[in-house]
């Protein structure tokens, strides 16, 4: 044997997929999944008769499904086919569950067993504190994920068949595919104009908005939920972070986008009080990484774009369908510089302290998805010729894995959707992730140096 085909052997051995930690694993798994993807929406059998370029919308819509954005260069409802639609709503589900998620829960179903090395790519996936957990997560998290989205879907399969002339089988197709999109946080839609049309119609949006918030809290807040616990018996630190701050930022979201646009002829202004208060609640849900819209942005102000950015990049809950940095890294930063301010040397949430470890790591997020938007923001300005406020919304909302957009995602060049996708990507499998999935195999320090304090401000 030369010494060429040896050498090939130990490069496949050292390539094999079990050798391959789960943190790089699930890059790569995402990776996968929007090759596939990609790969069926180029088929005829995905778009509609006319459609002549093929690559470039393929590729941006299966990333942007996967990543559970709903950023689209193409408009969903035309140019694709029923059959494409079906992939890209494949895609979402599988993107919102976890590609290893998916895996590691039909590798159970099967096998009814599962490996440790399944169980550690699973837990990095779906955030589980308990190795031993694992199977009862995945198992909740499926019946959560498909009783949420049934339930939706009837309520909105009732509301488009009898409102709006939909035939059964249409009102249908509609109230399960933005069911899917709404409980994955994907703001994937069959209208052209997204829910522009039904702004003021209650019976759409409010079922939409209750989804979105059960699929961006994260799968461990609705699990102690469903457990019955209140906050006096046993609610932990993250629950406690992540409900009330869901709650505070949408009552804030909600009550400035009012502010904002309430007398506003562009957005707010010609519908009646009953519309404006649910247009409100909508744009104070819908940036916490929906991606769903009922009103132009566009034509919106320019502090409701600002304000619609923080939202964006904060993101919602860990461990769900949302992106962002999510609500407890950006409390946890808050705790932080709190306690500080106070000269308090531990940091401390609700009769708890965090440890150094887990606010280095959130420092981390915050700071590595700053950089991102902020490169992919000059990268935009570079390459378009669009301004920083559009070209920052639109950084912002991808790597949020939001999908608003002031409307210049279709008018793009190749590289500037390049850029948008790569935003998704991180955003969607998370910075510290991508991080750790790049970096070399940390090796154990076995000395301190010496302290040193540089002067800070």
């Amino acid at each position: 044997m030369g010494s060429a085909a040896v050498a090939a052997i130990k490069l496949r051995k050292r390539i094999k997929l079990e050798e391959i930690s789960p943190v790089r694993l699930v890059p790569l798994a995402f990776l996968a999944a929007i090759l596939v993807g990609a790969g069926l929406l180029m088929l005829p059998l995905s778009r509609t008769p006319g459609s002549h370029e093929v690559v470039m919308p393929a590729l941006f819509t299966a990333v942007s499904a996967v990543c559970v954005t709903g950023l689209i260069t193409v408009d969903t409802a035309t140019f694709w086919t029923p059959f494409g639609q079906t992939v890209i709503l494949a895609l979402i589900q599988v993107g919102g569950f976890g590609i290893m998620t998916l895996a590691t829960l039909l590798a159970l179903l099967v096998r009814k067993s599962l490996g440790l090395r399944s169980q550690l790519i699973a837990q990095s996936e779906s955030h589980t504190l308990n190795l031993g957990d694992v199977r009862g997560v995945l198992l909740r998290v499926a019946r959560i994920m498909l009783a949420c989205e049934a339930a939706t879907a009837i309520l909105l399969t009732a509301r488009f068949w009898i409102a709006y002339d939909d035939g059964l089988a249409t009102a249908a197709w509609h109230g399960i595919f933005h069911a899917i999109s709404a409980f994955n946080n994907a703001g994937f839609s069959l209208f052209s104009d997204n829910l522009i049309p039904f702004v003021d119609d209650p019976w759409i949006i409010l079922p939409i908005c209750a989804a979105v918030i059960a699929g961006g809290i994260g799968f461990p807040v609705i699990i102690e939920l469903l457990r019955g616990r209140t906050v006096h018996k046993g609610w932990t630190v993250h629950v406690r972070l992540t409900v009330y701050g869901t709650l505070i930022l949408l009552a804030l979201g909600t009550g400035l986008f009012a502010w904002f646009e309430w007398d506003r002829a562009e957005t707010l202004g010609p519908l009646s009080t009953g519309g404006r208060l649910l247009a409100a609640i909508a744009g104070g849900v819908f940036p916490r990484t929906a991606g769903f819209n009922s009103i132009n942005y566009g034509d919106a102000a320019p502090e409701t774009l600002l304000i619609t950015n923080i939202l964006m990049f904060i993101g919602g809950g860990s461990a769900g369908t949302a992106g962002g940095i999510k609500i407890t890294t950006f409390l946890v930063l808050a705790f932080a510089i709190w306690n500080e301010v106070r000269g308090r040397e531990q940091v401390t949430i609700g009769h708890r302290s965090v440890s150094s470890p887990v606010q280095r790591q959130a420092l981390s997020v915050a700071l590595l998805g700053i950089a991102a938007v902020m490169i992919g923001t000059v990268l935009l300005l570079v390459f378009t010729d669009y301004g920083l406020e559009q070209a920052l919304f639109e950084a912002v909302s991808a790597f949020g894995t939001v999908g608003l957009s002031t409307g210049i995602t279709y008018e793009l060049p190749a590289n500037a959707e390049l850029v948008l996708m790569a935003l998704m990507f991180i955003g969607r499998i998370g910075t510290i992730t991508v991080a750790s999935a790049l970096a070399l195999i940390s090796r154990p320090i076995l000395y301190r140096l010496p302290e040193e304090r540089p002067i800070i401000g």
